[in-house]
């Protein structure tokens, strides 16, 4: 399984992905019809387009890669009136093979109430979209703090090798917003130093090991008695600091 991280629009991230095995070429939210045709010609051909949600930043290009090259897109079927030009129906927990590489559709809504991740559990790679970021999570958008809550504990019970490929460039500003309310984090601080090393070299910081995230993404951190403290609720419930945290980082 070969990855190719596209940069898409002002911090979007749009996903190749290469088996070699059997030449099957898959993209995961291709949000610039251009930028992402550039890398897929390289290899001639598209056979599947795999959407986490339905927001025009990870669909846009849908239509025009499906009419140039027939590609099969695939999303969520609760999302089926939403997704532009889909064509597989997905549903939670369905596994689904793409040449030698299988994935597992994991519902996640919150952020969108049709989003859901790309598990590929063989290769320890799992899709995230707009629901688990670098050091952060997504905006509750059409769902419920409680909901983008219960969807990021089913991400944590991943595996902890799982590589974390997520929809946005947005490391640097959430490992500040971590580092405020996380302060003697020293994981946190050393991560920081590899972001800042990164992106000097115009690197981008994804993906992260989930192993990583669940010492540093303060959003995945709900239960620390730290975290409570730090923010003045250390009566409060996982979810209450889990809303109280979602709260400050859309003002912060």
């Amino acid at each position: 399984m070969k990855i190719e991280i596209i940069p898409c629009l002002s911090d979007n991230y749009s996903y190749l992905i290469f088996d070699k095995e059997t030449d099957t070429i898959l993209i995961v939210d291709p949000s610039d019809f251009n930028v992402c045709d550039k890398i897929i010609k390289k290899y001639k051909k598209l056979d599947y387009i795999l959407n986490t949600h339905h927001h025009t930043d990870h669909v846009d290009g849908n239509l025009k890669l499906k009419d140039k090259y027939n590609a099969k897109i695939l999303g969520f079927e609760g999302d089926k009136d939403r997704i532009p030009g889909i064509d597989v129906f997905l549903k939670d927990n369905q596994k689904f093979n793409v040449g030698n590489l299988g994935f597992k559709v994991i519902f996640i809504p919150g952020h969108t109430r049709g989003h859901i991740a790309f598990y590929f559990e063989k290769n320890k790679v799992v899709f995230t979209g707009d629901t688990l970021f670098s050091l952060g999570c997504g905006k509750v958008f059409e769902g419920s703090n409680e909901e983008m809550f219960n969807s990021l504990n089913k991400l944590k019970s991943l595996p902890s090798e799982t590589k974390i490929y997520c929809g946005h460039e947005y490391t640097k500003k959430n490992s500040n917003f971590c580092l405020k309310y996380d302060s003697n984090n020293h994981s946190l601080k050393e991560k920081i130093i590899t972001i800042n090393s990164k992106l000097k070299k115009n690197l981008p910081t994804i993906p992260v090991l989930l192993g990583d995230e669940l010492k540093t993404n303060i959003f995945l951190k709900c239960n620390d008695p730290n975290i409570k403290h730090s923010i003045g609720h250390k009566d409060y419930s996982d979810l209450e600091i889990f809303s109280k945290l979602r709260d400050l980082k859309d003002n912060f």
